[in-house]
């Protein structure tokens, strides 16, 4: 094996071709055997910051889950990640063994924390990686130059729902992840929540089946878990981890799925994940208070946060780096039904890119997404480190849920009119309409869904306020915030842009000149320019056309205040096989994104900086055609290739069943923000005091 070997991608491609044409086997498939050492999940590569302190380090971890005598030991080789950026006189890696500590065992399984410490150096570096001497070409990662900030790969929904007809896709969009990777290197991916779906914990705790079979929501509320109910949602979630983070196998009620791509991903590229309901079970956090608060749904959501925890983070709750890591964003309090504090995290990715991963479960009740002492402290932390990093270009926000969306408000209103009551209680008992309503609290079955959106009425209040928080800090810093969200199973490119572009008011430019520049021409100049990228599912099926249909005769310009606007981009005016699309705005299939800086992007940094600007878009045929006749208006603006612009792609599926994972490419240019601004106030809906 050579050192400037590529990622080996033609054998990735053969192994998911073998796996779609097996059947999925009945029950998950045993581990091999490593001289000894039988690993059941891992290598799992989790990153944890970098540029700590303004010094050129980086932190990972990678997990191991073990069975067996055999200790594993994990060594490395670190040298430059291509032949022609070598230094002069570069003969060999360096090498090394990272220090390991097994920090949790349960049902004799060993979970091992391996920690990654080097330095970023002037080149970008690959770090190849053997387990117990073992090598393995999957087995490495890329660390960017000292002076580069990270390529980012961001995906969520990396699960199939429980009833979902597995056979319609059989091959893995996590191949094209990979193929990506092999051509530029991606050196984090962004879960924005549901990395795993754990719905199906319903169907396998015995004791949970006899609490959903009562059917008296008082009697329902009563019930209290047991010792041995505990030990049994422990023992779903332990497996159900084991199965998907290890070897990429699930079962549902309409078929199964055996993934090789997403361990062989994870392996690979480390991730910062923040976690959304099915981590947890489906619409935890969104159904009332009382239900919330029900001894054996809320023992549920700690239950699984204990696993989400261990496998995602790398860490047990007692441990003390559970509350000392510096990435973390720690509130005092607990949660009102987990009772856990809530865990948002910030990084730098890199030079000019930095990370804000809000945690959006923990805390989340019907009625509020997040604490407010936990906002205070997110944006103090926010300021803290734009102030000490004055050369950060970009703020990436994580949400889960999409901010920048459609309204639904008026499905929620017809769905608990109360003319509906006595249907919902005769479907509770099973008299009428099976499926109507959820088994927890008979409310139903869609109103967890619309309850989780920031738009819905339960949280736009707190919606517009967090909005208002993320624009004013951006404007203040001089630096452009995207927010990535997931959860909708569908792609699109939410979107708030300054409104009134000549008003002499609108916004002054701090140290540069006072007037209001065109942000129409030149949206590097606006301070209110925020991009909302909804990219799922990497793996869940879409929903059925029907769904983007009607969100688009619900898609319409929303006034957010007197100078600022939101709407959805259009940008899907092909389908992925080329063909023409009346619906420019949402595409209903299998997707995930990247962003790349414009000067590190192997398609645009000869051209970054060199005036070219681009509608959003495509290079199929049929977007080139209709985009060359297109007239800049308040919805089709051009944006710029500089060399700070966020090369942003929604990567999209054309066929879940073909084997080379084929994707279309639609793409968008994020400028950096160029000035700091101070924003004209103004009344914002549903926030008092303005």
């Amino acid at each position: 094996m050579s050192w400037f070997d590529p990622v080996p991608i033609a054998k990735f491609v053969e192994l998911n071709k073998k796996q779609a044409a097996e059947e999925v086997p009945e029950s998950c498939p045993e581990p091999p055997s490593l001289n000894g050492l039988q690993i059941h999940c891992g290598p799992i590569l989790r990153l944890c910051g970098l540029w700590e302190e303004n010094l050129p380090n980086y932190r990972a971890l990678i997990l191991l889950v073990t069975k067996g005598e055999t200790e594993p030991e994990v060594s490395y080789a670190l040298g430059p990640a291509a032949e022609e950026n070598a230094p002069t006189g570069w003969k060999s890696p360096e090498e090394g063994v990272f220090p390991a500590i097994n920090f949790h065992t349960e049902q004799g399984f060993k979970f091992w924390r391996f920690n990654v410490k080097l330095d970023l150096a002037e080149y970008e570096q690959k770090v190849r990686y053997s387990i117990n001497g073992q090598q393995n070409d999957a087995h490495a990662f890329f660390l960017p130059a000292a002076d580069q900030s990270m390529n980012v790969m961001s995906f969520s929904c990396n699960g199939f729902s429980l009833s979902t007809d597995t056979s319609q896709y059989k091959s893995s969009l996590w191949l094209d992840v990979l193929r990506k990777h092999e051509k530029q290197h991606y050196h984090v991916m962004l879960g924005g929540g549901d990395q795993i779906y754990c719905d199906a914990i319903k169907q396998h705790v015995e004791l949970i089946q006899e609490w959903l079979n009562e059917t008296t929501a008082a009697r329902k509320r009563k019930i209290q878990t047991t010792p041995e109910m505990v030990d049994e949602m422990g023992d779903y979630y332990l497996h159900a981890y084991l199965e998907w983070f290890g070897q990429g196998y699930w079962q549902g009620t309409n078929g199964g799925t055996l993934q090789h791509m997403f361990p062989l991903s994870m392996a690979q590229i480390p991730a910062v994940n923040i976690y959304d309901d099915h981590d947890i079970i489906d619409g935890f956090g969104s159904y009332k208070d009382r239900t919330m608060a029900s001894h054996v749904f809320s023992t549920i959501g700690n239950v699984a946060y204990k696993y989400y925890m261990l496998f995602q983070h790398h860490m047990l709750v007692d441990e003390e780096v559970y509350h000392s890591d510096p990435s973390w964003i720690l509130l005092k309090k607990e949660g009102k039904f987990i009772k856990q504090r809530n865990h948002s995290v910030y990084m730098r990715l890199g030079k000019e890119i930095s990370l804000l991963g809000v945690d959006c479960r923990t805390e989340r009740r019907l009625h509020q997404i997040i604490d407010p002492d936990t906002y205070n402290l997110v944006f103090k932390r926010c300021q803290e480190e734009l102030t000490k990093t004055p050369e950060t270009k970009h703020l990436l926000v994580m949400l889960g849920v999409p901010i920048l969306y459609p309204r639904m408000v008026w499905l929620e209103w017809i769905l608990t009119l109360r003319i509906f009551k006595p249907i919902r209680g005769l479907a509770t008992r099973g008299i009428v309409a099976q499926g109507l309503v959820n088994e927890f609290d008979g409310s139903i079955e869609v109103l967890d869904d619309l309850n989780d959106h920031w738009c819905s009425k339960h949280h736009k209040k707190e919606r517009n306020a967090l909005m208002k928080r993320l624009i004013d800090l951006g404007a203040a810093n001089g630096v452009r915030i995207t927010i990535l969200s997931g959860d909708v199973h569908l792609g699109c490119f939410g979107r708030m842009k300054t409104k009134i572009h000549h008003h002499p008011n609108a916004h002054i430019l701090r140290d540069a000149e006072k007037e209001n520049l065109n942000v129409t021409e030149t949206p590097q100049y606006d301070p209110r320019l925020i991009f909302n990228v909804i990219s799922s599912a990497i793996v869940n099926a879409p929903p059925p056309d029907v769904m983007p249909t009607l969100l688009k005769r619900q898609n319409k310009i929303h006034k957010f205040d007197s100078n600022t606007t939101e709407d959805i981009v259009p940008i899907f005016m092909s389908d992925t096989d080329g063909s023409p699309r009346d619906n420019h705005y949402f595409l209903n299939k299998r997707n995930w994104s990247d962003l790349i800086l414009a000067k590190q992007s192997a398609e645009y940094a000869s051209v970054a900086g060199t005036g070219i600007t681009k509608f959003p878009g495509s290079k199929l045929e049929h977007d080139q055609e209709v985009l060359a006749d297109q007239k800049v208006d308040e919805q089709h603006l051009k944006y710029p290739v500089l060399e700070n612009s966020l090369v942003t792609t929604l990567h999209v599926e054309d066929d879940g069943n073909d084997t080379e994972a084929t994707t279309a490419d639609y793409e968008i240019m994020i400028p950096d923000l160029q000035g700091k601004f101070k924003l004209q106030q103004s009344r914002i809906k549903h926030l008092s005091g303005q």
